[in-house]
């Protein structure tokens, strides 16, 4: 059995989980909003002792590689709904900076325009620029598969170079530097 898998998803307060057998979709509803996915028609999923369990249908390797997939993305909706989640990004580099209006993030990465992006509605975006530290980005949402995308978007715009360490990061992000030209003697 696949070890994470097997493991049951606590059920917090105030959150409900459906499983339609018709169209084999799961429904996560909670305080901060709901969320759907479809999962695979072989598969079950119950509620056991206040906890949610995935059942596989037999020990093929295309199902044992999916028990575990399907848990872990039932139980991110379960996280998501009752804590939400959140990622920041710093921008690290002279003359970098961020403003966030509604849901359009207007960036200015050291390149002849700025950079526009557009957020989905389902994340909440927040540009904090502090005197004396570098800009930050905080997204926020219920969804950790669109936020880490959205994340990883923004980071591509300006990828951390490894010489001065500008570019765009994730807030306590390690990047390893390298040393640069030694002067020759």
């Amino acid at each position: 059995m696949s070890r994470i898998g097997r493991l049951p998803i606590a059920l917090p307060k105030g959150v409900t989980f459906t499983f339609s057998e018709a169209d084999h979709q799961v429904t996560v509803k909670g305080p901060k909003g709901e969320l759907k996915q479809k999962i695979d028609s072989d598969f079950k999923v119950a509620i056991e002792d206040g906890s949610i369990v995935v059942h596989r249908p037999t020990e093929q390797k295309r199902h044992k590689a999916m028990h575990g997939l399907y848990r872990s993305l039932i139980n991110n909706m379960v996280e998501g709904v009752s804590n939400g989640y959140k990622a920041q990004l710093e921008l690290i580099g002279v003359g970098y900076k961020a403003t966030a209006q509604g849901n359009v993030l207007d960036l200015s990465l050291g390149y002849s325009h700025s950079v526009i992006v557009g957020i989905p509605s389902e994340l909440k975006v927040q540009a904090i620029q502090e005197k004396g530290q570098n800009p930050t980005i905080i997204l926020e949402g219920i969804d950790k598969q669109l936020l880490g995308q959205v994340a990883a978007k923004i980071k591509s715009l300006r990828s951390v170079e490894p010489y001065k360490g500008k570019g765009i990061r994730f807030v306590g992000e390690y990047v390893r530097r390298k040393a640069g030209k030694a002067a020759a003697k």
